[in-house]
């Protein structure tokens, strides 16, 4: 289309002049852009006026520049008139193959690809321009991100009528009164939403959804309860937020069926926002929960689904200790909130499911310890602080025959379910080579080593292969080192040696030379074997960490393991390490244990 084939009609245009609007940012239109690009994950939001020759963005995020400081361009360059000249939204999933815009010099001068806009209104239904979400590449729009966007517009299209109304002139003073009161209720709704994109996006649990919903709703629109009840896999309706409500209500409204007549159950048969103003409707189209209001003195509540890719996944309902008539825009901003809500709790629940299946595959890949008499042995695990609660590191530990004890510590890069599998696969070829292959630690890592240059594994992994053997000197430790921080052996009178000697890690070359070392273990002494994470850190020089290190377990020699792995980890991990720490440790049975190995 030219410029020239712009919609002129003189009634849209008195209204685009009356909302007092130009190529000027806004800063209530730019929240809206804000929340736009916060919901949709979109490089790019835009409320954008259509006018006689040049479409205006007082609302605009993203943009790059000069449009961003112009905050205006030509007709040419819009897909927005389209949302005006066709009077319906404009959904897009690539405009270079789209016919109705793929001459679009937006495409290449505003990189707009991806496009979804929905039409902005007055009074009079007269369209004024679009709220629109862009990608700079191929989108496909799912209806639960076009609901939003629509609910959006909505808002917007809400706020665009107060400013025609408030620059409207000869109005009377209680007239403004009032359109200055609905907009303050405008500014605080459209601030509630921004709130929620914010606060709900950090949310990781059902707790912390339903406390971030409780807060965001208290001073803005006040409800006495803010309830959030989901559908189960039985298609029974559960009530999340019993602990807000006294035991017995809480027992009663645990699990019901959807054919129940309460406020929840009928927004999600319905799919539609349920208005409850007073108790009569609540008698009316609530019975079942007329009980419950008496007993809480709620007089009206309101009810909206919580969309879902398949129909409703629950309900987000509100109760008032007054009549209470949720209007066209409190419905407007509902509908919003619970869009948010749905997402949080879907993403809720899909991290949890990640942290079950992480949990249970770190369990099973990380094995029971052995009983190892006359030695003690321990051993700990702490994932990453941010990441799947899961990881590459791993510790093992193999009694081969009465005499001969296989300690295993190792790290495959990565803290996540992909460098656990890979961390599986190397633990059970190594275990394997152990019970197969009767040779020193150094073949063994030669072994694995060769089979990862044949599978074709380029994962950066070290690790430590230990042998305790008994000597005519007491216990030897053998051990081989493919690029692992050194084993520390602690005595009994709190001298800290390092076990040195190390090979290239594993993986990087076939037929690697490996090579062994060996150091008799004096009576009572404790050999610890640890992954990286224990001391390296983004800020901290490893040596100094690693001398803090031998100082700490220095004074820890007549400690227990367990006392003293726990010590270790809560000195140099804390809450919030960033990398994924095994540790194992074997202490040597006391010259006067009396007690003697097996077969000895």
């Amino acid at each position: 289309m030219s410029d020239e084939d712009a919609p002129h009609d003189p009634a849209r245009l008195n209204a685009l002049a009356r909302t007092g609007l130009t190529a000027a940012p806004d800063p209530m239109f730019d929240r809206f852009a804000e929340m736009v690009r916060k919901v949709l994950d979109v490089p790019v939001a835009l409320v954008s006026l259509v006018k006689e020759s040049r479409q205006v963005f007082p609302g605009a995020r993203g943009l790059a520049e000069p449009w961003m400081g112009e905050r205006q361009t030509p007709l040419s360059h819009s897909f927005c008139r389209h949302v005006v000249t066709g009077g319906r939204p404009l959904v897009v999933t690539d405009a270079r193959l789209d016919p109705r815009v793929s001459g679009n010099p937006a495409i290449t001068d505003l990189s707009v690809v991806g496009y979804a806009g929905m039409p902005l209104t007055d009074a009079d239904g007269n369209i004024l321009g679009s709220l629109c979400a862009i990608d700079t590449r191929p989108r496909q729009w799912t209806e639960n991100e076009l609901g939003l966007l629509s609910d959006l517009a909505a808002a917007c299209s809400d706020s665009l009528r107060l400013r025609i109304a408030t620059h409207a002139a000869g109005r009377r003073e209680s007239a403004a009164r009032d359109r200055e009161l609905a907009a303050a209720a405008t500014a605080v709704r459209s601030g509630l939403l921004l709130r929620a994109s914010v606060t709900l996006a950090r949310t990781t649990t059902v707790s912390d959804v339903l406390n971030a919903v409780q807060e965001l709703l208290t001073g803005t629109l006040d409800p006495d309860y803010v309830g959030v009840s989901l559908i189960d896999v039985a298609g029974r309706i559960n009530l999340m937020s019993g602990s807000l409500l006294p035991a017995p209500i809480a027992e009663r409204w645990a699990d019901y069926s959807q054919s129940a007549r309460s406020p929840s159950a009928l927004a999600i048969r319905s799919g539609r926002p349920v208005v409850l103003p007073d108790l009569t409707a609540v008698d009316d189209l609530a019975s079942d929960a007329a009980p419950a209001f008496a007993e809480m003195g709620w007089q009206a509540a309101a009810s909206v689904p919580l969309p879902g890719t398949d129909g409703p996944i629950g309900a987000l309902t509100l109760a008032w200790r007054l009549p209470h008539t949720a209007d066209d825009g409190e419905q407007t901003v509902l509908a919003a909130l619970a869009g948010y809500v749905a997402q949080a709790l879907q993403r809720a629940e899909y991290l949890y499911s990640r942290e079950q299946v992480a949990t249970l595959l770190q369990q099973a890949m990380l094995s029971d310890l052995p009983e190892v008499a006359p030695f003690e042995l321990a051993a700990r695990y702490a994932p990453a602080a941010r990441g799947e609660d899961v990881g590459g590191d791993w510790y093992d530990a193999v009694r081969l025959d009465a005499d001969h004890l296989a300690l295993v510590v190792g790290d495959v890069a990565g803290h996540d379910m992909r460098a656990a599998a890979r961390m599986g696969q190397l633990r059970s070829m190594l275990r394997a080579y152990l019970a197969d292959r009767h040779e020193p630690p150094s073949a063994l890592l030669r072994r694995l080593d060769n089979a990862m240059e044949i599978l074709h594994d380029r994962t950066m992994t070290t690790a430590v292969l230990a042998y305790v053997l008994r000597d005519t000197a007491g216990y030897r430790l053998q051990w081989a080192n493919a690029g692992h921080p050194a084993p520390l052996l602690i005595e009994t009178d709190g001298t800290v040696s390092t076990l040195a000697g190390r090979d290239i890690m594993l993986g990087v070359r076939r037929h690697s030379p490996r090579t062994d070392h060996s150091r008799i273990l004096p009576p009572g002494a404790t050999v610890l074997m640890y992954t990286d994470g224990l001391v390296e850190t983004r800020t901290d020089v490893i040596d100094d960490r690693k001398q803090q290190l031998r100082e700490m377990l220095s004074g820890l020699a007549q400690a227990t393991l367990p006392d003293l792995l726990t010590a270790t980890l809560a000195r140099f991990a804390g809450q919030d390490h960033e990398d994924d720490i095994a540790l194992l440790a074997l202490r040597i049975p006391d010259a006067g244990d009396g007690r003697v190995p097996a077969g000895a």
